[in-house]
């Protein structure tokens, strides 16, 4: 016999079917995308050889992971892909929320659909396309800034892809310009989500826009910075291939500041074609990712356990 809790159970299916089976084609490219090649990590630790196969290919241990940790860059790559990572996670997180605000200020709706827009825009623009418009500000013959400004500024032109110290901020500037405005339109709708009656008590108190942003807005829109900022802390370790490969433009002169684990993996694997220490580098990467984002949500549960992200 079917006991009762079996019976409850199959009741439940048969109740929201419709709705699991909805969810078969997320669940199968869920399974397909990004559990399945999970089983390709043991590249990570195999001296791949194509006619081998992944399973014939020999086991090396450890052997592909020394070669990011002993090579002369490693600090170097390391440092440049925290370094900016963090950078990019505080500057987006500020300025999204910010204009975030401001948005949420503009009453008239065309007007604020027409701002959306415009903010949305550079996020899906290619970085390709990106990388050829910094180059047409940047150019040492044709760019606006060497043609234009400086000379309108009395300053000397300046070979933009020669001089290693201008492209931290370059870069930051760039990739905060391209990802603010996807965030900020997160950050918005979180903030048209919040109860307008809160508003309204808080302006019969007399509080002023600034208190209202301060003790109501930034408080309840909280929870939402606490998992997007996770979900960033847990890609510290990745980088935007495209912004520290195509914008730089794979200028040898800059790769003191441009130089990252993704750019430095991918030359390399096209220099020497080693799939496994590519491998190992993604593994390197997933795992302290997860890492990071364990502690960081421990970190945040412990404070506020509303605010965790599980």
């Amino acid at each position: 016999m079917i006991s009762t809790a079996v019976r409850k159970k199959l009741s439940r299916v048969k109740k929201y079917n419709v709705l699991f089976l909805m969810m078969v084609p997320g669940l199968l490219y869920l399974i397909i995308n990004n559990y399945l090649p999970m089983f390709g990590v043991v590249i990570a630790f195999k001296d791949f050889n194509y006619s081998s196969g992944i399973w014939g290919s020999e086991w090396i241990g450890f052997e592909n992971f020394e070669y990011l940790f002993k090579t002369s860059d490693a600090f170097v790559i390391t440092r440049n892909t925290i370094l900016y990572n963090v950078a990019f996670i505080i500057l987006n997180l500020i300025i999204a929320v910010g204009v975030a605000i401001l948005l949420n200020e503009v009453r008239q709706r065309l007007l604020s659909r027409f701002y959306q827009s415009v903010i949305l825009l550079p996020y899906l623009i290619s970085m390709v396309i990106v990388g050829y418009l910094v180059f047409a500000f940047l150019s040492m013959e044709t760019g606006l800034v060497n043609n234009s400004l400086l000379p309108l500024l009395g300053l000397e032109e300046i070979s933009w892809y020669s001089e290693a110290r201008y492209w931290p901020y370059i870069l930051t500037i760039v990739q905060v310009w391209k990802s603010a405005g996807y965030l900020c339109v997160i950050y918005l709708a979180a903030i048209i989500g919040i109860d307008p009656e809160y508003y309204e008590a808080a302006t019969i108190d007399g509080a002023s826009n600034w208190q209202k942003i301060r003790r109501i807005t930034i408080p309840l829109i909280i929870p939402v910075i606490t998992v997007m900022t996770l979900l960033q802390i847990g890609r510290i370790f990745y980088s935007d291939f495209g912004l520290f490969y195509q914008v730089p433009l794979n200028s040898g002169a800059l790769q003191s500041t441009t130089n990252v684990i993704d750019t430095y993996v991918y030359r390399a694997l096209m220099t020497l074609g080693d799939i496994g220490m590519s491998s190992a580098a993604g593994l390197y990467q997933a795992f302290v990712g997860f890492v990071l984002v364990l502690l960081s949500n421990y970190m945040v549960r412990r404070r506020n356990r509303d605010n965790a992200l599980f």
